[in-house]
């Protein structure tokens, strides 16, 4: 089934073209040697691996500086650090300024959980020229993550088939598909990358980090992370908090949900961004086109999908726009207010019964490519969530949740809890109910929520700063829409962001951009 999304960034550049127009193995070997001894051997990047989402190699950036890939090496079982190796792929941008104005490494994680650093950070790079004056920009494909042993499940054609089933399901039999169609994907993980599923949780990615940092030659971690990747920076904080140098979470994991609770967040944040796209389309001088009201938008919304159940309508040939590919799309749309306009461009064409655009959101957030090949983020998001949460759902506890989902959105209640029997017969038990990032010692961390996210609503950002403990956390509220701020463009938030990171300036708590 389509994996209702836990937060991830929204790296969406791929929208705009589509709208508009070899895996590392593990070693074999034991390593009796010291990893954090090793030396990175940077070289010009290759073209992205198809498991990374395919395309061109980075184009170089303003100035002419190229994007440099390399390899590090990394215990595949972080309780056997001399025994069997991953090997974590690599990319970094040299810093633009003086050399002895250079600070170190600004390390990347982008989110997902099962985005790949590797391509994310050059699509984006521009974006952090600023900082790049006195950092060396770094991402990396976190383990289980495209070039960096991804995870493999079932093969392209049966992912067409997969992200296009009934997710919804409204009787016994759909309901003994839809669970059918899980354990089938599941086993497949399960058969394909077996000996990797036990080793990609998030405190395996955080410990990678650290010896990353190790490697990289920084005393300290500096870091950006955005969506999952500030639960990601959590749990190394948690792990290693006197190793924190200066640290920004923006679009911020509540760490204190468990998988059952984050899902019915988002379900509310999903339904925020709706109402505030319907308002905004509604508001304008022009007509909107799909509704006269907010209402009305909302309403034409839901019985669309409503008819795609039994009858799908032309989307990407062959394929055709189902119910559950036309929810995937309508939220992958929501990430970003960039978007709404394609949102928009996309429902007036369904009315009219051409599906294209929304399977082309749709696809984007399954990491569809145009060639009809499928990158790993979607079998990476569920390897890494059902190695971190404990929990597993049956069919019962999602039919007596579900009143309390279609409370929270009409549209996506259903989609998001059923989402929750994802981990169902995994092959690997989940580690905890919910992820410990409590860091006494810890250097400060800016946490940066915005009040319109819909993938990591803003009352998580309190809570994150809360956990991290006293005088670890420092909050900043961006009053906007999307999922982040930083990558929104508003220069009040760029400049708190970058003055911390820059100067070492730390922020004032409750400070507020709008």
């Amino acid at each position: 089934m389509p994996i209702p999304p836990r937060p991830r960034a929204a790296a969406l550049a791929a929208i705009a073209v589509l709208v508009t127009s070899a895996l590392a193995a593990c070693g074999s070997e034991s390593k009796d040697v010291d990893l954090t001894s090793q030396s990175l051997s940077w070289k010009d990047c290759p073209a992205p691996s198809e498991s990374e989402g395919g395309g061109a190699a980075p184009s170089p950036l303003p100035g002419g500086a190229t994007w440099q890939c390399a390899t590090m090496k990394a215990p595949l079982d972080w309780a056997k650090p001399k025994g069997d190796t991953i090997d974590l792929a690599l990319v970094r941008a040299k810093t633009s300024g003086p050399a002895d104005r250079r600070i170190g490494s600004l390390v990347f994680n982008f989110g997902g959980p099962g985005g790949s650093g590797v391509t994310t950070l050059p699509a984006f790079g521009s974006e952090y020229a600023k900082l790049r004056t006195r950092y060396d920009l770094v991402s990396f494909d976190p383990r289980g993550v495209g070039r960096s042993d991804g995870v493999k499940c079932e093969n392209d054609e049966q992912l067409d088939h997969y992200f296009q089933q009934d997710s919804t399901p409204d009787d016994s039999a759909e309901t003994k598909k839809l669970v059918d169609n899980v354990t089938r994907f599941n086993n497949a993980c399960e058969k394909n990358s077996g000996k990797t599923l036990p080793h990609v949780a998030t405190t395996d990615a955080a410990r990678d980090m650290d010896l990353m940092r190790q490697v990289l030659g920084d005393d300290k971690l500096y870091y950006f992370g955005i969506s999952y990747g500030t639960e990601l920076g959590g749990v190394y904080a948690h792990l290693f908090p006197k190793n924190v140098g200066r640290a920004v979470f923006d679009g911020v994991v509540d760490p204190t949900q468990n998988s059952e609770e984050s899902a019915l967040g988002q379900t509310k944040g999903f339904q925020l961004a709706l109402d505030n796209y319907a308002k905004d389309c509604t508001s304008k001088v022009t007509e909107c086109p799909v509704g006269a009201t907010p209402g009305e938008v909302k309403a034409k919304i839901a019985k669309l999908l409503k008819s795609l159940e039994t009858k799908p309508i032309p989307g990407s040939f062959p394929r055709k726009l189902t119910q559950t590919a036309a929810t995937n799309g309508i939220a992958q749309s929501l990430y970003s207010k960039d978007f709404w306009e394609y949102l928009t461009e996309g429902l007036a064409q369904a009315y009219q019964g051409d599906g294209k655009i929304l399977m082309l959101l749709s696809d984007s957030m399954n990491g569809r490519n145009d060639d009809g090949t499928y990158s790993n983020i979607q079998a990476a998001n569920v390897a890494v969530n059902c190695a971190d949460d404990k929990a597993r759902y049956t069919v019962a506890n999602v039919q007596a949740k579900l009143p309390q989902f279609r409370a929270a959105s009409p549209v996506f209640g259903d989609y998001m809890a059923w989402g929750m029997l994802s981990c169902t017969h995994w092959a690997v038990p989940g580690a905890a109910n919910h992820p410990v990032v409590s860091a006494a010692g810890s250097a400060p961390i800016v946490v940066v929520g915005n009040t319109g996210d819909p993938a990591t609503p803003y009352g998580g950002a309190k809570r994150m700063v809360d956990a991290l403990g006293k005088g670890v956390g420092v909050e900043v509220t961006y009053r906007g829409q999307g999922h982040g701020a930083y990558d929104s463009g508003n220069k009040c938030v760029q400049g708190v962001v970058d003055t911390y990171l820059l100067n070492g300036t730390v922020p004032k708590a409750g400070t507020v951009c709008k």
